[in-house]
């Protein structure tokens, strides 16, 4: 008997995405829903080529199962329900729609697993509560991989994900372990890829941000690549280094005990230096983009300083972010320079 295929949507179908739906594709234990926005003609038309390290230089044509334009409803349109929602967009709460709002129209309740590949810290808070009776999936990952034109993907650092469930008190955790577990099995079922069950969800995200939350904004205030942070000496000194140890002040206040006093060194030295290496939240602001700012650095500062951990220097560069996206926001006509009503700088 043949074993029926699990239906997955993805949401932001860029680099990340696009390569997450290629390896679900392979896998062949999945049809994809891709949603492509201002990709979708060339994807349609062509298809999408890939440049990859992983699975070769020269692929064309490449199409997901279904390739749309917009998150289906699934309700309205009559659909099967989907048994996965992979989220690979950018995590920007601080600007509607929110990644809620997007997905909702696709969400069947009791049915759907939400899988948020997506940077930062309490990424789930808003999900849970608007979608109570399914269970929601973290995917840290280091999969490295970008758009260079529409629908042409360039992907240079192999998929490597940690997966596990997050806590859902209206979702036993063993459902939630469970659908964790099967979205593993359906990404890699032969074992090839660098996918791990992480039972531990807070600690990786923990630590992932230590890198995050100091070489992403730094980068973004400075618009300066990794590689030339660390030439400049005291940049990690003043910098770096002192957002790390904060950082990893705030995930032990926070319960997170496992990470080490010599991590921050380790992670420091991560980057290849052959390579001019610019972190997303850079990249974004050099585009115009909006950026992560609220889980990569805001969550993090809020959770450590809310447990008593002093975080001046995350405190700074924060406030210092907080006035580059208002610039961004401004320059879309999201945000309008007047004082409001209780401005006590007026």
């Amino acid at each position: 008997m043949v074993q029926e295929k699990a239906r997955v949507l993805i949401v932001g179908t860029g680099g990340v995405g696009t390569m997450s739906a290629y390896a679900l594709m392979q896998g062949g234990k999945a049809d994809v829903t891709a949603v492509m926005r201002s990709n979708y003609d060339t994807a349609v038309k062509n298809g999408i080529s890939i440049d990859s390290i992983q699975y070769g230089h020269d692929i064309k044509g490449f199409r997901p199962t279904t390739i749309v334009k917009t998150v289906p409803n699934v309700a309205k349109e009559d659909l099967k329900p989907f048994d996965f929602i992979l989220v690979t967009t950018k995590s920007i709460p601080d600007v509607s729609p929110t990644v809620a709002d997007i997905i909702e129209p696709a969400v069947t309740p009791d049915k759907t697993a939400i899988v948020l590949s997506q940077n930062g810290l309490n990424i789930e808070k808003p999900i849970i509560p608007r979608f109570p009776s399914n269970p929601i999936i973290s995917s840290v990952s280091t999969v490295g991989a970008k758009e260079r034109a529409p629908a042409d993907i360039f992907h240079d650092d192999a998929d490597a994900q940690k997966i596990g469930a997050f806590q859902n008190q209206s979702v036993p955790q063993h459902i939630a372990e469970e659908a964790a577990k099967k979205y593993i099995g359906i990404y890699n079922p032969d074992g090839k890829l660098d996918l791990v069950y992480d039972p531990d969800v807070k600690r990786s995200r923990w630590r992932k941000l230590l890198y995050n939350g100091s070489f992403n904004p730094i980068a973004t205030i400075l618009r300066m690549d990794t590689r030339r942070m660390r030439m400049c000496q005291h940049i990690v000194d003043d910098l770096i280094l002192p957002i790390m140890f904060e950082v990893l002040a705030a995930a032990r206040a926070c319960g997170v005990t496992e990470l080490t006093d010599d991590l921050p060194g380790k992670i420091l030295l991560n980057d290849d230096m052959r390579f001019e290496f610019k972190p997303s939240m850079c990249q974004d602001i050099e585009k115009g983009n909006l950026f992560e700012m609220e889980n990569i650095v805001g969550e993090p500062l809020r959770e450590g300083e809310a447990c008593g951990v002093a975080m001046p220097t995350l405190r700074t560069v924060y406030g210092l972010l907080k006035g580059l996206q208002l610039q961004v926001k401004e320059s879309k006509g999201l945000w309008e320079p007047k004082f409001t009503a209780d401005n006590p700088y007026k």
